[in-house]
């Protein structure tokens, strides 16, 4: 099943690479296959290079998809990773 969450990026700065190490370390630790998309762009989210062209800034809407076996979690931890820095 495929699960879909829309979130608001609430990092200062937005997506910048010390952000992205941290929602890519994230991502990695789930089973389920990942994307983010914005802008028009869709990116496996466990891609540095991938996630840090979509270049989102601060306040951003991105939405995140997940299919696999512990989707729902990893859409909770990656939105969470998106919260604070």
């Amino acid at each position: 099943m495929l699960y879909t969450r829309e979130v608001t990026v609430q990092v200062p700065g937005g997506l910048h690479h010390q952000a992205v190490t941290r929602f890519i370390q994230t991502a990695n630790r789930f089973d389920s296959t990942l994307r983010v998309a914005y802008g028009g762009n869709s990116v496996n989210a466990k891609s540095l290079l991938g996630v840090l062209s979509l270049s989102v800034g601060a306040e951003a809407r991105i939405t995140l998809t997940a299919e696999g076996p512990d989707a729902e979690a990893a859409l909770s931890a990656l939105e969470q990773s998106l919260s604070a820095e």
